[in-house]
This record gives structure tokens, C-alpha cells and sequence, in this order.
């Protein structure tokens, strides 16, 4: 097997596999920005991802092909609704935020899990019958040795994610609506004075980490496992957090992140049939991933420095 051959099957994979990562680690980014810690992004990739299935398993003789890009969408909105338990908590009633992250990771797979034995009556939810079709893109899969690589047998989706990237980049540094988020984020009093109201910037920087959130999770459920369990996210949500932090909170440097847990995650799953990891002992292949989301968490590579009122809530007229 040649070193092209073995890029031809690492490559598309870990692009296929950090497209839920990218999402969620840019929802990530939004919530932080705004000066709200959100360790809930599990809780939103589950809910978005028991959403998608549900809204496809019962909707998919009527709208057909269309009904994956549309599960997408009724995750969005219900990651973005969900979050609001979040936002409540935290910004309203000035909870801390990482106790309300933890308790909304909880509480999506408890709900969650009890919505589908309401359901459907048992553990999991049936498999979709209609998801994303993997394509090659028109011409761009023609070119020689990029081409097999990066846009053959892929999903739209991942091109989405990478574009959504490049899209939060340009909003968040570029735009007044990206200047008043960072502002609460780093000086919430400043930008109080300035006329920013501190409260609905916040509250819109959550809704958005819950709606993108949800996004990666419906993303995962219907491109890698098809169905819905109380296993169908384990740990996706961690990883997209350690992104946002080894990313240093920017929106290119999560996507860059993200495509490393995905190169990780790829290896934990196509490793041992490659040539350079089948002496590994397939265990270490498999928890390589959660290795490096340790690692990334506990600021082993490199410093990072998160906004300077991430996690701090804010009453007015007190310093």
C-alpha cells in the first residue's frame, strides 16, 4: 500500500468525521465570545441528534430526499431552544456556568432517552431509511491528486462545515455584530456603557453555540450512526470543546482543531488495516482520541488565553 493509498482512505475520513466537531466547536466559539462558558455542547449534540432522527423517522415518506436537510434545520432549532435552559440559568439567574453546562448535558440525554422509550417504546430509535447520499463533486473530484483526496465520495455537509468556518470568522471579526459579541465578552461594563445591551448579546451568543450545536449532532446521528441511543454521542461534545480551546477560541483555529480530532478518530477506525499503525495494539488507536481531548483540555498544547469575562456574569453597575 502506497503513502497516496493510505492518504486516500485517513483523509476523507477525517474530513467525514470532524464535520460534527467543526459545528459544534464553532457554536463553541460564539458562546464563549460572548462571555458565556458553555460546557453543555454534549447535552446540545444530543438533543440536535435525537431531533434529527425523530423528524426523519417520522416525516420521511412525505418529504423524501429532502427530509435529511430538513431534520437539519428542525435541529438547529431545537439545539437553539434547548440552550435557553442554559442561558436562563446562567445569564438571568447568574448560576455558575459550568455546573448549568454540566446539568444540561444531563439533562438532554435524560430527556432524550426518555422521549424515544415514550416513542418508540424501546432503548433506540429505528434506523433512517433516508439520509445524505455521498458524492463526488462535480469537477473539482477531477483534479489530479487533490481531486480523490478531498472531494470524492464525501457529504455536502462537510463543505458546509468548512465554509460555516470561514463564515464565523468574517462575522465575528468583521462585522458590528461580531464587535459587540467579543466586547461582552472582554469588558461587559465598557460595552454597557456603550449602549450594548450586555443580557441579549449573551443570550444571542448561546442561542447560536445551541444551534450549532444541535447542527453537529444531527450531523453525526445521521451521517455516521443513522439511528438514536444513549450511546449515539459519547464524547463528540468534549472533543468539540477541547477544539474551541486548542482553536484559542477562533473560529479557523477550531476548524484546524476539529480536523485533528478527526485525523484522531479516523485512525482509532481505519488504523489497523494501514500499514504504519498495524503493529499499534488496536486499544491505544481507539482511545487516541479521547487521549488528545484530555490533552487539549488541560491546556497541554500550547497557552490559550479564553475572553477575559468568559464565565463571569454580569450585573449592571457593579465592577
Amino acid at each position: 500500500m502506497s503513502f497516496y493509498q493510505v492518504l486516500q482512505i485517513i483523509v476523507p475520513s477525517m474530513i467525514f468525521l470532524a464535520t460534527p466537531l467543526i459545528f459544534t466547536a464553532l457554536g463553541g466559539v460564539f458562546s464563549e465570545r460572548s462571555g458565556v462558558v458553555n460546557i453543555g455542547l454534549e447535552g446540545l449534540m444530543v438533543f440536535g441528534a435525537f431531533a434529527a432522527i425523530v423528524f426523519d423517522l417520522t416525516f420521511a415518506d412525505t418529504f423524501g430526499a429532502l427530509t435529511p436537510w430538513l431534520s437539519l434545520v428542525v435541529a438547529v432549532i431545537a439545539g437553539a431552544v434547548f440552550s435557553l435552559f442554559h442561558a436562563v440559568a446562567s445569564i438571568t439567574f447568574k448560576a455558575d456556568q459550568t455546573v448549568s453546562g454540566v446539568a444540561l448535558n444531563f439533562l438532554a440525554l435524560g430527556l432524550a432517552m426518555f422521549l424515544v422509550k415514550l416513542i418508540y417504546d424501546k432503548g433506540e430509535t429505528d434506523s433512517v431509511t433516508v439520509t445524505f447520499p455521498k458524492v463526488d463533486v462535480p469537477l473539482l473530484s477531477d483534479i489530479p491528486v487533490l481531486g480523490p483526496l478531498f472531494f470524492s465520495d464525501a457529504y455536502y455537509t462537510s463543505y458546509i462545515a468548512i465554509a460555516l468556518a470561514v463564515l464565523a470568522w468574517y462575522v465575528i471579526y468583521k462585522t458590528s455584530f461580531g464587535l459587540r459579541l467579543r466586547s461582552v465578552g472582554e469588558h461587559p461594563m465598557a460595552a454597557d456603557t456603550m449602549g450594548i445591551n450586555v443580557t441579549k448579546m449573551r443570550y444571542v451568543g448561546v442561542m447560536i453555540s445551541g444551534g450549532l450545536g444541535g447542527l453537529g449532532g444531527a450531523v453525526f446521528a445521521l451521517t455516521v450512526t443513522n439511528n438514536f441511543g444513549h450511546a449515539t454521542i459519547s464524547g463528540q461534545g468534549f472533543m468539540a470543546l477541547a477544539a474551541m480551546i486548542f482553536g484559542k477560541w477562533h473560529p479557523i483555529g477550531a476548524l484546524g482543531a476539529a480536523l485533528f480530532f478527526g485525523f484522531a478518530q479516523s485512525l482509532s477506525i481505519v488504523g489497523s488495516g494501514l500499514p504504519f499503525f498495524k503493529d499499534i495494539p488496536n486499544v491505544y488507536l481507539l482511545i487516541a482520541p479521547y487521549v488528545l481531548t484530555i490533552l487539549a483540555l488541560t491546556g497541554f498544547i500550547g497557552r490559550a488565553d479564553a475572553p477575559k469575562a468568559s464565565g463571569q456574569p454580569y450585573e449592571k453597575g457593579k465592577r
